[in-house]
């Protein structure tokens, strides 16, 4: 057997590549066949099939083969949300599914088997999450990524008919096990004010469990006809607003000294400082953060924690956000504006840590207002969510994530440079 031969048959779990992280995060229990052609391991009946596209060794999605309906689904529900590259090669392999041409194309296929006997809805995740909710034959796809432990695979789960059944997060490290347990907490504590009044639209948890030795959520379907909101787009300060308040009134303004913010910030850094030498600088952060901002008051509220505009949709003039893995209380009302400017200046623009860190603080100056955030409320906003990000970045490092390189150890020499911590 050649060398290429070897690398496109047999199991993909022992590949370094994304195709083979993903499979084994999907399909962690050896007894599952997981093989790249037709022929499932001898003893095992075939269970489902996919088209690796494009390629083995350029895979990007795994797509379900056998029933036409869902195949094209995979391809075409929420196109609008994606670039729109991405949204034309999309629309074009949806339409060879629709007609049944991706089942005969000439893309490798992945095929999935079960023991012979064996019940799958014990071995196969999409048939568990199918049999929870008292319905059969669920079909996924899954989008595929480089390794990173950062990343967790998303299973689009439909019904054969392609009507879509919803969204599985699978938490497979300890770091993404903990954002899928954290979302799933956060929906199902969220009170029942989505879509009222200027609050967002939030998918409904559908469903969780721990699942061979993953986490999994489960999230409903976001609207069919969703758009997605342009990267220019100005913020939504009633809806960021209405997020931080649960829609509910305003909370009176506290100093930041004394709050429950500071002591998770002091207690967070004490931790970081305790595995690490470098999160003595964290602490040295916290004691200048509260020296420069502890007799300012703000007011405290939840945030969604990754407010960015891939997060966010429009439907029937709502705006919906979805990803509330990294949502909480108790913080400045305004981190969700901030975040929005540091991310769409790190991410979109490629910028450095101190140019975005710079771009936070002209939106905080442009937009503070309409959140009620005067000069020095700004800066507090501005200099405890970049910590607070930092501390994010050692709490994903710590679980096993690595270091962000474009965080860490350029946050903390923002933060030094911004008050000499």
């Amino acid at each position: 057997m050649s060398a290429r031969t070897a690398a496109t048959t047999g199991d993909p779990r022992t590949r370094t590549d994304g195709l083979g992280w993903v499979v084994r995060a999907l399909f962690p229990d050896d007894r599952v066949g997981v093989t790249l052609g037709d022929q499932p391991p001898a003893g095992h009946r075939t269970h489902s099939r996919y088209a690796v596209v494009p390629s083995v060794e350029r895979a990007r999605f795994l797509l379900p083969l056998g029933a036409h309906r869902a195949t094209a689904a995979s391809l075409l529900a929420y196109n609008a949300l994606r670039p729109a590259k991405v949204r034309a090669a999309r629309a074009v392999l949806g339409g060879l599914a629709r007609a049944g041409a991706v089942d005969l194309a000439p893309f490798p296929r992945l095929t999935v088997s079960v023991p012979a006997g064996a019940d799958p809805t014990e071995l196969l995740l999409a048939e568990r999450l199918a049999a929870a909710a008292g319905q059969s034959g669920w079909l996924a796809a899954c989008g595929v990524r480089p390794p990173d432990p950062n990343h967790k695979p998303t299973l689009q789960l439909f019904g054969s008919d392609g009507t879509p059944r919803g969204y599985a997060k699978v938490g497979w490290n300890p770091a993404t096990r903990a954002l899928v347990t954290a979302e799933s907490a956060v929906l199902r504590q969220l009170p029942p004010v989505s879509g009222v009044g200027d609050h967002p639209l939030v998918p409904r948890l559908l469903g969780e469990l721990a699942w061979a030795g993953q986490a999994v959520a489960v999230v409903e379907p976001l609207p069919g006809d969703v758009r997605g909101v342009g990267a220019d787009d100005p913020p939504r300060l009633g809806a960021l607003l209405a997020v931080a308040r649960r829609g509910g009134l305003p909370a009176p303004p506290l100093p930041l000294a004394g709050s429950p913010f500071l002591a998770r910030l002091a207690a967070e850094a004490a931790r970081a400082a305790d595995v690490d030498p470098v999160g003595q600088r964290a602490l040295a952060a916290v004691e200048a953060l509260t020296a420069r901002h502890g007799t300012t008051t703000v007011e405290f509220g939840h945030w969604h924690g990754d407010w960015v505009p891939w997060n966010l949709g429009l439907h029937a003039g709502r705006l919906v956000a979805w990803d509330w893995e990294h949502s909480g209380p108790d913080v400045p009302v305004g981190f969700d504006l901030a975040h929005d400017a540091f991310q769409r200046a790190l991410v979109l623009t490629g910028a450095p840590a101190a140019e975005a860190a710079r771009a936070v603080d002209a939106h905080l100056e442009r937009h503070g207002d309409g959140l009620g955030l005067g000069p020095a409320q700004r800066g507090l906003v501005a200099d405890g969510y970049l910590l607070e990000m930092w501390l994010r970045t050692w709490r994903l490092a710590d679980a096993g994530a690595g270091w962000n390189a474009a965080l860490h150890p350029a946050l903390l020499d923002v933060l030094r440079s911004r008050y000499g911590a």
